[in-house]
């Protein structure tokens, strides 16, 4: 891609979004967010608005026309997608409209104005339960046990056909979890705003001690995005990023407890689902092979429990986003 190239961000105002367009427009590039502000806040583009290479462009991908905002753009990062995973529970189509439709309407419109270099955010969860941890990119079979991942693997085989079909290039990223400011969900956000209204006790989803997992850093991800999509020289490339380590949620809630000044702090196990899962679809065991882009030369400078405990500082701020 050229220097100073122009490029399109979808779901650019959310968490990971509005940081990633932080790191592009320090890198000299110009950025067009296009954002239905469903989940994403124009506040988190604060550091953005005003910069001459910077353009929000507020349109919902799923019912409004956008394919003018394509125009210029040398590639797409598509981060755009149902951020509530255990929504599907009940409403399975709000993971098939969210992102699977939503994902092959924007390739059609990449395809119709001809740029067709892309950049898409995927899951862990496109693995399942898998046998093999830490789990590599070739692992298989792929089994998703919930509607979201199942939707993400939908679209990764969407945008390989359009890869091989229409001479697209296409480089995914299978996350583990993402912990750091601006964060709207997940254990560690939820894990701070209820210590918020009561630092006596704590309720957590699941048995004792809970799933096991991968978290990493929002700076170990936007640097792990950056690297691989500027290393990725295949027509559809896959890259996992995470941390190089795991530990359960009871780990979680003693660092954020701890990273809060908290001591004495009373765990609510809920008991959870289907042998102590937090929820129905929630993976026991996530541990992702980050070997194939650490051959980069990327590497994640955080492990998990340290990244939770940044985490906790970032969300911890005056404008860190509330419930």
């Amino acid at each position: 891609m050229r220097e100073g190239g122009q490029v399109l961000v979808t779901g650019g105002a959310g968490y990971i979004g509005s940081h990633l367009c932080e790191a592009l427009l320090g890198q000299g590039y110009q950025v067009r967010v296009l954002d239905n502000l469903s989940s994403g806040r124009r506040e988190f583009l604060a550091a953005c608005e005003g910069n001459e290479n910077f353009e929000l462009v507020v349109r919902d991908l799923l019912k409004d026309s956008f394919g003018d905002a394509l125009t210029g753009c040398d590639a797409v990062f598509h981060l755009a997608a149902n951020q509530d995973i255990r929504k599907a529970l009940t409403d399975p189509r709000v993971d098939l409209e969210q992102n699977v439709e939503v994902t092959h309407l924007l390739l059609e419109a990449m395809r119709r104005s001809e740029v067709t270099s892309l950049i898409f955010t995927s899951t862990s969860t496109v693995y399942g339960e898998a046998a093999v941890v830490p789990t590599p990119e070739d692992y298989s079979p792929m089994e998703p046990i919930s509607i979201y991942g199942a939707s993400k693997l939908a679209c990764e085989a969407l945008i390989s056909s359009y890869c091989h079909t229409f001479g697209f290039k296409a480089v995914t990223f299978r996350f583990a979890n993402v912990v750091g400011g601006r964060s709207t969900h997940g254990v560690a956000y939820d894990f701070v705003q209820k210590l918020r209204q009561n630092t006596r006790e704590l309720e957590i989803l699941g048995k004792e001690p809970g799933t096991r997992k991968s978290y990493y850093h929002i700076d170990d991800c936007i640097s792990g995005l950056l690297a691989g999509w500027k290393a990725g020289s295949d027509p559809y490339e896959v890259f996992n990023i995470g941390s190089e380590d795991q530990i359960t949620v009871e780990e979680v809630a003693d660092t954020v407890c701890s990273s809060m000044g908290l001591e004495g702090v009373e765990y609510g196990w809920t008991g959870g689902v289907d042998e102590g899962r937090g929820w129905i679809g929630d993976v026991r065991n996530m541990w992702l092979d980050i070997s194939r882009l650490k051959a980069t030369g990327w590497r994640p400078q955080h492990r998990s429990r340290e990244a939770v405990k940044l985490a906790v500082k970032d969300l911890s701020s005056p404008s860190s986003p509330e419930e």
